[in-house]
């Protein structure tokens, strides 16, 4: 009799824990928060691996924002301080860095990979909405298929100059914005440019947010760095 007690009481802690990992997302999305789930997909199709980018490009400079409080949200929304996307993606970027080191130019990354968790909070917290993902659909970060960066002069290895600071929410951070000085125009529509060659695209309110061609075909992410 204590045995069969014994394992029920088991069979039901491991139901519980089932479903705890596999709650559903109040929007009906499908998110991946497994790790051992992700790994099981990496090994069928090796394209779905979230590469870190510093470790697959050297030279790129991270100045990740949302490991400090030196942003928009003034809080630390990541335990650490690195950068992360799928492989196709972390490919083209290599190649966006060997054309502008031609040029004398670098890569300095904000962001990339991004856990659905810290969009919903993003969400809930930022006073404009109109410049963070809605957590109903999910965003472009949680996919491993958005990057935001802008570029760095090799010489000084100071940033360009570009028409706002990172995670602005002035009009001037729409890539069409016309009022500027014309070297800020320059800057931005050159590294446009670069980015767009190489299968990204920008945002309409955002210079510095590019999405990679084809994120449909990646899934919602919700793993922290740490697991990576």
């Amino acid at each position: 009799m204590k045995t069969n007690v014994l394992l029920f009481f088991l069979a039901c802690l491991s139901l519980c824990s089932y479903a705890q990992k596999n709650t559903p997302n109040p929007y009906g999305l499908n998110i991946i928060t497994d790790y051992n789930t992700y790994k099981a997909a990496v090994k069928t199709n090796p394209n779905l691996e979230l590469v870190e980018i510093k470790k697959a490009i050297p030279t790129v400079v991270l100045e990740i924002k949302y490991a400090t409080k030196d942003n928009f949200m003034r809080q630390v929304m990541y335990k650490q301080a690195r950068a992360f996307a799928r492989r196709p993606v972390v490919e083209k970027l290599k190649l966006i860095q060997a054309e502008l080191s031609k040029k004398g130019y670098g890569l300095k990354i904000y962001d990339a990979y991004r856990p659905y968790a810290v969009t919903v909070s993003f969400y809930e917290k930022a006073s404009d909405k109109n410049f963070v993902a809605n957590p109903a659909k999910g965003s472009k970060h949680n996919r491993g298929c958005a990057v935001d960066l802008s570029i760095i002069d090799l010489k000084t290895r100071k940033d360009v100059p570009m028409p706002t600071a990172y995670d602005s929410f002035e009009a001037a951070a729409s890539p069409t914005y016309k009022d500027l000085p014309p070297q800020l125009i320059k800057n931005r529509d050159f590294l446009i440019a670069t980015m767009e060659r190489h299968g990204f695209r920008v945002i309409d309110n955002e210079w510095w947010h590019f999405d990679f061609i084809g994120w449909q075909n990646y899934p919602l992410m919700d793993i922290p760095f740490e697991k990576l």
